[in-house]
């Protein structure tokens, strides 16, 4: 592959990640605005945040969402970098927007069909009516698939992530770990408005597990992988024409038991997504070629996953001259 023809891929393949936070962030703006705020259940994050002071003294949600996430980008910058930061700030400056129009529509819509829906207090139209819980199963749904379209395309809305990054960077602590506790306090802290009782936060706690659950099935499916055993006598050109997508293919060298001739055996880790292309590939290229597929659980490096491990302390430690 050339270099123009990197730099192309390259480019689309930015464009196509923008495009695809941008929907992911249109989802979560929807969850947010039209199934948690019109019931008072308050969701994990610095969004969960901007609810509460939404619920306790009206100020949108969207001002505090940015002006918190503001400080931590700019905490981030310094300890982080620049290049783990960029498309979180896109996130962050994009969500603003989409949390305020959305909230606008929503009351608009709300005072123009005051005889239709049962309004908040905020007056936010409830469209699931009296069902509280199946709002908060709709809108956990929604934002969990949303986030899972932003994070599988490298993207991040900030908040808790930053400041689990910041964590996990001095503190072998998982992300997870992070996110999860900082979750479960503002949902929590929650309880301490007049007007949230018991059930707002169990609806809380159940938007949490819900989105949270669809998040890494939408990340596990964006990211599974298929190895390919291909056999055949016209290995070359099959390998010639997988290489041309930009997929790396390793030649084997094997040897039939039966009639103990020598084979080549081509040898492919792809995406999952991916395998429709190399079906055909070997399709026209030899319909008579030995194909075996099988799924892989994770595969890490370039093309892939990144492999994230920090070493012990002991591996890195000065080794001890040998008496």
């Amino acid at each position: 592959m050339t270099q123009l023809s990197q730099l192309k891929l390259s480019y689309f393949q930015e464009i196509k990640d923008y495009v695809s936070i941008t929907l992911g962030l249109v989802m979560y703006a929807i969850g947010v605005n039209v199934f948690q705020l019109p019931y008072q259940i308050t969701g994990g994050g610095v969004a969960g945040v901007g609810a509460i002071l939404f619920y306790g003294f009206s100020l949108p949600q969207a001002y505090t969402f940015f002006i918190v996430n503001i400080f931590l980008l700019i905490l981030a910058i310094r300890i982080l970098g620049w290049k783990f930061c960029i498309k979180t700030i896109y996130a962050v400056v994009v969500l603003t927007f989409l949390l305020e129009l959305g909230r606008q529509i929503c009351y608009n819509y709300g005072q123009a069909h005051l005889g239709e829906f049962v309004l908040s207090p905020n007056g936010m139209p409830q469209i699931v009516k009296d069902n509280a819980f199946m709002s908060a199963i709709l809108g956990a749904s929604i934002e969990g698939i949303g986030l899972g379209i932003v994070f599988l395309n490298n993207g991040s809305t900030g908040g808790t992530d930053i400041i689990a990054a910041i964590v996990n960077k001095y503190r072998d602590v998982t992300l997870g770990q992070v996110i999860m506790f900082f979750d479960i306090l503002i949902i929590t802290s929650s309880g301490l408005l007049p007007g949230i009782g018991i059930s707002e936060m169990l609806y809380g706690y159940c938007t949490l597990i819900v989105s949270s659950i669809l998040l890494d099935y939408v990340v596990d499916r964006g990211r599974q992988s298929v190895q390919f055993l291909i056999f055949s006598e016209k290995y070359g050109e099959i390998a010639d024409a997988i290489t041309s997508t930009g997929r790396g293919v390793t030649v084997l060298n094997g040897e039939g038991w039966f009639t103990h001739t020598d084979r080549k055996v081509l040898c492919v880790l792809a995406k999952k997504r991916e395998s429709t292309n190399i079906f055909r590939f070997i399709q026209s290229i030899d319909p008579n070629a030995f194909v075996s597929q099988s799924k892989v659980i994770g595969v890490f490096g370039e093309g892939f996953d990144r492999i994230k491990a920090k070493k012990n302390k002991e591996d890195v430690a000065t080794p001890k001259s040998k008496s």
